[in-house]
Formats: structure tokens, sequence, C-alpha cells
């Protein structure tokens, strides 16, 4: 049964893995694209639950919050959430590991550190595994062979669109509020080009071109 696309789960942010209670792995996500999203969702009459990691924003009007820090609370939330959702846009930069024994006091600074680390969990791979009906995008930020990459982890994940960002340190940062290019790839690899654009309008570009991946069904009726 056709139906019009209306709950949307939103990731964004960075995870924070922790060493010891002060110290942590994480990344330069800033949250901006996602919150911009949840925002601009909420404005077209969507229902959005916004899963965030640690960010310095403040979630829009509108929206169904979950704070979280971890990539195993992100997991948690996302799986619990998911069944009720009939699209996921993963924006949150899920740091790739954690340690595999986090110490429960502060580690003195007076001594070396040997880290053994662990992958976190694919929440967007796991997810999208369960997707039915379900239009399911993910963002990928790579520094080099960006298109390629691109398609290669939306192939692996069986996702129906990526988003994908180039990061250069010196000439291209897509970090915070800054103005951004992105692609978007479908799954049947076509691509569509925004240059300089702000998150703000990829937001807008990217809700329009997300209704057009799939054709919807009620995932009550999978």
């Amino acid at each position: 049964m056709a139906f019009r696309l209306k709950k949307i789960l939103i990731t964004a942010g960075p995870t924070r893995e922790m060493l010891d209670p002060v110290r942590f792995l994480s990344n330069l996500s800033t949250g901006e694209m996602g919150y911009a999203l949840a925002k601009e969702a909420v404005a077209r009459g969507y229902q959005v639950s916004l899963v965030s990691g640690p960010t310095n924003l403040r979630p829009p009007k509108g929206v169904k919050f979950y704070p979280v820090v971890s990539a195993l609370q992100m997991k948690k939330v996302c799986t619990e959430l998911f069944p009720g959702q009939d699209g996921l846009i993963m924006t949150a930069a899920v740091c790739d590991f954690m340690p595999v024994s986090p110490l429960p006091h502060k580690i003195s600074s007076r001594k070396g550190l040997t880290l053994k680390l662990q992958r976190t969990p694919d929440i967007l791979a796991a997810l999208a595994k369960q997707k039915g009906a379900r239009v399911v995008i993910g963002f990928c930020l790579e520094t080099r062979n960006l298109i390629r990459r691109a398609k290669e982890k939306l192939a692996r994940k069986k996702l129906d669109g990526m988003v994908a960002n180039f990061y250069d340190p010196k000439y291209r940062i897509p970090f915070g509020k800054r103005r951004v290019e992105v692609h978007l790839i479908d799954a049947k690899g076509k691509i569509r080009r925004f240059p300089d654009r702000s998150k703000v309008r990829i937001a807008k570009e990217l809700l329009g071109w997300m209704k057009g991946l799939r054709s919807y069904r009620s995932p009550s009726r999978l």
C-alpha cells in the first residue's frame, strides 16, 4: 500500500568513546548537518526523532530528542526507534574505534599508555539489513577517492542513498557552519553534485531527493 513518508529518524553529531572518566576518542563532527536536516524535516511536516551525540547545538523545536554519548548508546536507541520509522538519515559521525577496556579512574599523565582498541558497531549497516520498505541514507566523509569509496560503502551496506563529503584540512573543510560541496548518490549510481551550498540548503535538497529514492510501503505491511 502506497503511503507518504511521515516519520524520519535522524542521527547527528559525533560519538565519544571514553578512555577514562575524562578522556575520549572522537572526531570533528559538530552536528550542524543533522540538526539542519531535523529542523527542515519538521518544517515540512515530518515527525522527526533526532538521536545526537554531544554537540553545542540546541535541538530544533518539534523533534523528539534522544541525547547519547557513545556508539553503543546510539546503537541501542536507534535499534529501538527504527521499527516505527519510515526512513533513516544517518548523518552521525560514529567514532570507528573504542577502547577494549575503559579505565575507571583518570589515567596518570606520568605513565606511558598503550591503547587496545576494537571496532564500534556499524549501526547503519545493521539497520539497513532490516529496512524493508524504509528508505535509508548514509553519510560518508573521505580524504581520497571520494566517489569510488562512497559507492562501495553504499553497495556494501545496501543503502538507498549516500551523501558523500570530501575533506582536505587545507582547502575543503566540511565541519561546522561552513558551506560545503556534497554528492548525492543513489543505489543505481546516479550522482547529483551540489557545490558550495549552505547546510540549510543541502538539507532542503536532500529531503526532496529522499522522497524520490523509493516507492514507499507501510512497514507494518511488510
